[in-house]
Formats: structure tokens, C-alpha cells, sequence
């Protein structure tokens, strides 16, 4: 933390008004700040009452409780002050205002704490991911998972990695400049590749069910399809518990994709609604059927859906064929003798009134087991994002080039290095933590060189 770096402020809870708002305040001018608004600095880590005044005009501001956190124990490893007041809209902006007249202080910009928090060293860059998917969680797993990670879930895993990674290093590096050296063994090779084989095993273990934990933070995508006027609208309503669709007996009304974000169970699930699909010479609808093609191939699980009188699995051509494809005939509040034609029928796997709800609940639950049985183990996996399995794919790639100089026989030390250092870069890029002269501190620790 430097003097000359600007002091940040903002408000760090919800939009006003609210019982209790919260104005935090960090940086080098923090107890500046501190003082020129409440006239004194409370203990660290201590509430104490104290009174806002506009430093400008001495008028009060508010009545609240103030916290020190001095440097670097606090959150974004700086000095950090903090006022609980109340969350009225007058009370807050006075507050922002009052801080704005300080001299080295200006209003935080977007992730400007949090990423304080990493250059000083308090998250590492999987933290922060987990904190910001933390804020966005929508469901019970989605919160475990992104506490579990801002926990470091991943980042502590993958330093401990980077860390024996560095000593495998430090073995070969000293193998290749201290070889003449008496106190340096002769067979350092041996136990560092031993190393690059447990870990190689290790990562890719985590890599094994990585796109699990990654959906987990996206959802089961869900696509209701079918030939229009189905009552894949309806349905839609139905599952998400309000309006979201256009509902009319005019077919084609739906002509672009809806998505709503459900909770089955814990687990989140993203439905999508997409348009009646059908040969058809109109533009508009074209693209409508178009997207609904594009959207449906990719989801997870396709509800298709008829209205009953049609073949269940009629229509189906276009969409991708590794796609699980659930059939539902709709409309079971029709005539009786349509009605029982329907429930004869053996070849769909769901039989509903989206309009009545019969048979609904039963899809539901369906549609809940599959969630559950879907993301099972995906809690326990460590990778969360694409970002993370890229970097534990190139460093698995890196560990294999290390194994297979092996194989090709002696003499081979410095492209072994340089591939070990590229692992140790790609994981190091993966927390945000890279640092060459680790590499040094192992060796001057182990070998005493230079004594």
C-alpha cells in the first residue's frame, strides 16, 4: 500500500432506501476520512456510536456505528474504515458527498475493492471468481459451490500443486547448474519425476468431471420443443409459476427463444421456450425455427412436446441426436375418446394437461430426478469455469511433454525444466500467483548452496 494511491469509497450494500446501509472506505486516507467525518478513529475491529457531520459544514449527517480495520488486516488488505448508517437515500448521498470533499479520496469503480483485495494478496483470482458467482448464486448448490470456492476450493488446491511442481524444479534445476557440487546427490531426477506422475494422475482426476461443475454454476438447459401450437407456451408458464410466455390459439406466436431460470430441488435449471417448428416461407418465423433448432441441439434435455393427436416423435429430424429427448402429448383434457386414444398410446413418456396441470406434477418430478442425478459429484468437483479447466489442461499437457523427455534417455534436463516451469506458470496463472524466485528460495533452502 502506497501513500500516494487514492483512497476508494462507495456503498457496499443494496440500493436504497434500506434499514441499514453500509459506506466503506478504503486506502491510505482512510483514517483521514475517518476522523474528518466522526472525530475520531474507534478501536480496530471495534463498533463504536458515533455522529456523521459534513466536514464542510459541521451539520450532522447521521448517528451510526464506525469500524477501523487498520492494514493488512482487513479485507482488501489496506486501512479500511466502515459506516453502518441508515439507508435512506438523503443519509447516504451526504455521506458520498461528504467523502468526496476529501482530499486523495474518489468513488470506487466497479470491482475495485475486490480486486484491491487480490493485488494485496487477500483472494487469490479463484476467490474472487467464487465471490462473484457467490453474489449471483441462484439456488442451494450454486451457493456451496461458489462458497466452497471463494473458501479456495480450487486456489489452495492448485498452490499446493504449484508448490511441489517448484520443488520437482528446484531437484532438476539443481541436477543441471550444482552437479559438481559435493552436497548436491547425484539421482535427483528420479524423485522429481515421481512427483510429476502423482500430480499428472492428481490433476487430471480433477479434470475428469470439470464440465459437471461447470454447468452447475449455468444450469440443466431445458428446451420445450415441438410443431407450434403444442402448449409449449403454456407449459413454459405452468413450470415457471407465472407469466413469461405469450399464450394465444394462433400458431407461430412464439418467434424467439425464452429463457427462465427454475429451482428444482436446489438445483438450478435454465427452461427455454422456443418457437413451433415447421416448414414455413415467412422470414420472420424462419429465424424464429432457426433459432429454436439451434437452441434445442445444444440443451441438455429436450422436452418434445405434441398436442396429442400427432406422432411423438414426429418432427424431431434437425435436432441433435445426442440430445435426451423426453416425449410429452399434451392437451389430456380433450374429448374422452381422444382422451383415451391418447393414454393407450405407449410411446410418450409424459401424458399432460399444461392448460388443467393433470400429469404435470409428475413431469416435475421428472425433470427433478434428472437434475439431481445430472449434478451428482458436480458439488465435489473443483473445477468451476472454463478458465480453470484451460489452465489444468495445459498444465497436464506440460506434465506429459516432462514424461516423455524421460523416456527418451539422459541428457534431456533443461527441456524437462522448461516444461516443469511452464506447469508451474499455467497453474500460477490460474490463482494469479506467479513467481520466479520461488524457485530460488527452494534450492538456497535445500541445497545450503552459497554456504
Amino acid at each position: 500500500m502506497t501513500a500516494d494511491r487514492p483512497t476508494i469509497f462507495a456503498l457496499s450494500s443494496g440500493r436504497p432506501p434500506a434499514a441499514i446501509a453500509v459506506v466503506r472506505v478504503s486506502g491510505p486516507h482512510a483514517r483521514i476520512a475517518l476522523e474528518r467525518l466522526a472525530g475520531r478513529v474507534p478501536e480496530p475491529r471495534k463498533a463504536a456510536l458515533i455522529r456523521v457531520r459534513d466536514p464542510a459544514s459541521g451539520d450532522v449527517i447521521d448517528e451510526a456505528l464506525g469500524l477501523w480495520f487498520p492494514a493488512p488486516h482487513s479485507e482488501t488488505g489496506e486501512d479500511v474504515a466502515e459506516l453502518q448508517v441508515h439507508g435512506g437515500p438523503a443519509v447516504i448521498d451526504g455521506i458520498l458527498g461528504a467523502l468526496g470533499k476529501i482530499e486523495g479520496c474518489r468513488v470506487a469503480e466497479p470491482g475495485e475493492f475486490t480486486r484491491r483485495a487480490f493485488e494485496n494478496g487477500r483472494l487469490d483470482l479463484t476467490a474472487v471468481e467464487g465471490l462473484a458467482d457467490l453474489i449471483a448464486a441462484e439456488t442451494p448448490a450454486q451457493r456451496r459451490q461458489a462458497f466452497r470456492q471463494l473458501k479456495g476450493l480450487i486456489g489452495d488446491r492448485a498452490e499446493a500443486w504449484r508448490r511441489r511442481l517448484i520443488e520437482a524444479l528446484a531437484l532438476v534445476e539443481a541436477r543441471i547448474d550444482f552437479s559438481d557440487e559435493a552436497d548436491v546427490p547425484e539421482d535427483l531426477l528420479g524423485p522429481a519425476l515421481t512427483t510429476v506422475r502423482a500430480l499428472r494422475d492428481e490433476i487430471g482426476s480433477a479434470l475428469a468431471g470439470s464440465r459437471r461443475g461447470e454447468r452447475l454454476r449455468d444450469g440443466l438447459v431445458v428446451a420445450i420443443a415441438g410443431p407450434p401450437n403444442a402448449g409449449k407456451s403454456t407449459l413454459m408458464n405452468r413450470l415457471a409459476r407465472r407469466e413469461v410466455a405469450i399464450v394465444t390459439p394462433y400458431a407461430g406466436t412464439t418467434r424467439d427463444v425464452i429463457e427462465v431460470h427454475l429451482d428444482l430441488d436446489g438445483y438450478p435449471v435454465t427452461l427455454l421456450d422456443t418457437a413451433g417448428i415447421r416448414e414455413n416461407t415467412e422470414p420472420v418465423e424462419q429465424e424464429g425455427v432457426r433459432r429454436a433448432r439451434e437452441r434445442a441441439a445444444a440443451a441438455d434435455l429436450v422436452l418434445w412436446m405434441i398436442d396429442g393427436s400427432a406422432d411423438g416423435r414426429d418432427g424431431c429430424v434437425g435436432l441433435v441426436e445426442a440430445a435426451e429427448i423426453w416425449s410429452i402429448a399434451n392437451k389430456s383434457d380433450l374429448a374422452n375418446g381422444k382422451k383415451r386414444s391418447i393414454k393407450s398410446e405407449p410411446k410418450f413418456d409424459f401424458i399432460i394437461s399444461a392448460r388443467g396441470g393433470e400429469g404435470v406434477d409428475g413431469l416435475i418430478a421428472a425433470l427433478t430426478r434428472h437434475a439431481r442425478e445430472f449434478f451428482s459429484g458436480a458439488e465435489a468437483g473443483i473445477v468451476t469455469r472454463a478458465r480453470h479447466r484451460a489452465a489444468l489442461e495445459e498444465t497436464t499437457a506440460a506434465l506429459d511433454r516432462v514424461s516423455m523427455e524421460a523416456q527418451r534417455g539422459s541428457g534431456r534436463e533443461e527441456l524437462i525444466a522448461e516444461d516443469l516451469r511452464a506447469a508451474a506458470t499455467a497453474l500460477g496463472r490460474l490463482t494469479g500467483r506467479v513467481d520466479v524466485e520461488d524457485i530460488l528460495d527452494v534450492i538456497f533452502r535445500d541445497f545450503c548452496i552459497g554456504k
